[in-house]
């Protein structure tokens, strides 16, 4: 008997029966990259409640579990094959210098390739170059140069795995939610930075640094197994060639200029911070305070304010996004200008703790707010040119505070620190552009 002329509730079953394997056929081949999107484009009450957004949270959270012991172990690997301060400082830095070098190319392929696969290769090439690190330095066989090897081919993993976060988030999560998104993101992730040192130190202490970067090593496998997972599709790319998307993500990157003077007064700030807190604050704390034990509690306390500011961003969504994320980022000058002045210990974990909540703040607005004005085809090389431009600003910090020192005392330092991070920020402020970036919200929304 055909179809239709069967009863109604037997041609409704038909019908369902149907339509599931046109789902499931739209699942399968070349449609598994489009899946994400069409689950975010749907009506969803928080973040979390897309399983493409909860496997990227848990591959972050997986992964910055090994992260935050890497550079306590990595330190330990050093002392333990024999270097000193001079050999920790050229595997730092090689590990840097590639972050610089190829982001740009990262941020390219990010804007070319499907981002869910540059994680995957990122994340699985890190984890082979922390696994041959822990098993040389397991067998005794670490020295400076096989450390910064792999640490160099870990930075340049970082340098593809950088621009591919950005834009794979905006690709998962509908624009109304993505401060959110933003936040749970950094909420384990600041929780486990908290703990994971203080883990790290006893995991080094009792086994030994090849046990905490072997677990490194893993936390990279696992994520990248995940991150294959979401099966993104890629951007829909230009098509020039290499240089040309180049030219055309200078153009608009320049076009923007909200984009290119917040990364010029990032660049500023961050080597103002990084001068004044990272280099200078543990000297002033062995010269004024009871040394390494009370550097240690500002660090805690900086560390629990970024956590309260993921825990701020989850409950207060500003409509004023970029102009929140300048204002909340000149709290940085607090730590240095509190420890110039030489003021008590416990003011200078105050200022420490509201810097980590107005960073955590300033990262989560500024984050969404490139997520929401950068088209999706382009958020590769736009991250690219501003993560460029702020990690110029680690040499550059280092570099003039070495310089600074022998002209002018610590307090003097810390103090121009302090002033040049409020100037970045009122110079920025000065921009016009920047107070049109504000919060997209849904057509239903009130304007």
């Amino acid at each position: 008997m055909p179809v239709s002329q069967r009863s109604p509730r037997v041609r409704a079953r038909w019908w369902r029966i149907i339509r599931r394997c046109a789902d499931v056929g739209t699942t399968t081949g070349s449609s598994k990259a489009e899946a994400p999107r069409a689950e975010a484009s749907k009506s969803v009450g928080t973040p979390l409640e897309l399983p493409a957004f909860r496997r990227f949270v848990v591959a972050n959270l997986i992964s910055v579990s090994g992260s935050a012991m890497a550079p306590l172990a990595l330190a330990y690997a050093v002392i333990e094959g024999g270097g000193g301060a001079g050999s920790l400082g050229v595997v730092l830095a090689v590990n840097t210098v590639p972050t610089i070098l190829f982001l740009l190319m990262g941020g390219l392929f990010a804007d070319r390739w499907s981002r869910s696969r540059i994680l995957f290769v990122g994340n699985l090439v890190a984890a082979g170059a922390q696994g041959v690190l822990a098993g040389t330095v397991a067998t005794g066989h670490a020295t400076t140069v096989s450390i910064a090897a792999c640490g160099f081919v870990s930075g340049t993993a970082a340098s593809f795995i950088v621009p591919a976060t950005q834009g794979a988030v905006a690709q998962i999560v509908p624009a109304e939610h993505l401060q959110q998104a933003n936040a749970l993101l950094r909420l384990p992730s600041n929780a486990v930075k908290v703990l994971g040192p203080v883990v790290g130190g006893f995991v080094v202490a009792l086994s030994g640094a090849a046990w905490a970067l072997a677990w490194d090593a893993c936390t990279f496998a696992v994520a990248a197994v995940l991150l294959l997972g979401l099966r993104l599709a890629a951007p829909p790319g230009a098509a020039g060639g290499v240089l040309a998307d180049l030219r055309a993500g200078w153009t608009g990157f320049r076009s923007r200029t909200w984009l290119w003077t917040y990364t010029a007064a990032g660049t500023v700030l961050v080597a103002a911070w990084l001068a004044g807190f990272q280099l200078l604050g543990p000297l002033v704390a062995a010269r004024r305070y009871a040394g390494a034990r009370d550097w240690g509690l500002v660090q805690a306390a900086f560390s629990c304010g970024l956590l309260a500011g993921t825990l701020v961003c989850l409950r207060w969504k500003p409509y004023r996004l970029l102009a929140v994320a300048v204002v909340a980022g000149g709290g940085l000058a607090l730590p240095p200008a509190v420890m110039a002045w030489g003021l008590p210990l416990p003011l200078v974990l105050v200022a420490a703790f509201l810097a980590g909540v107005g960073l955590d703040v300033a990262i989560v607005a500024w984050t969404t707010a490139f997520q929401q004005h950068v088209p999706a085809a382009e958020q590769g090389r736009m991250s690219a040119f501003n993560g460029v431009g702020e990690r110029l600003a680690i040499p550059l910090g280092y570099l003039i505070t070495a310089l600074a020192v022998h002209v002018w005392s610590s307090q003097g330092v810390l103090l121009a620190c302090a002033a040049l991070i409020v100037a970045a920020t009122l110079l920025n402020l000065c921009v016009p552009d920047l107070h049109r970036v504000n919060r997209v919200r849904r057509e239903a929304d009130p304007a």
